[in-house]
């Protein structure tokens, strides 16, 4: 078991479909903004679109929490779904 919560710290992706350096980039912008709204997670995924609006250019779309299951459509090469914290999902993808 304590291995499992060593491991639950760093961020798990479990999907993803964009080239290495922009999902280190993109992963960087939802592990500062879940770390730093995580009371608010409202606030936590206006944040993460925001940021990636910016820097890879709209529409993003973000959805964030502990349980839920997605289908979408998402333009290729911009898709990541990350766990942060060992339960926290992220889901981030452009249209």
């Amino acid at each position: 078991m304590e291995a499992f919560h060593r491991m639950a710290n760093y961020p798990v992706v479990k999907r993803s479909d964009m080239s290495m350096e922009a999902r280190e980039e993109a992963l960087d912008i939802c592990l500062l903004a879940c770390e730093k709204h995580s009371a608010e997670m409202e606030k936590c995924t206006q944040v993460i679109k925001e940021q990636l609006d910016k820097k890879f250019g709209a529409p993003w779309h973000v959805v964030a929490g502990q349980h839920y299951a997605y289908e979408v459509t998402h333009k290729c090469k911009n898709l990541l779904h990350v766990f942060i914290g060992g339960k926290m999902g992220v889901l981030v993808w452009k249209t």
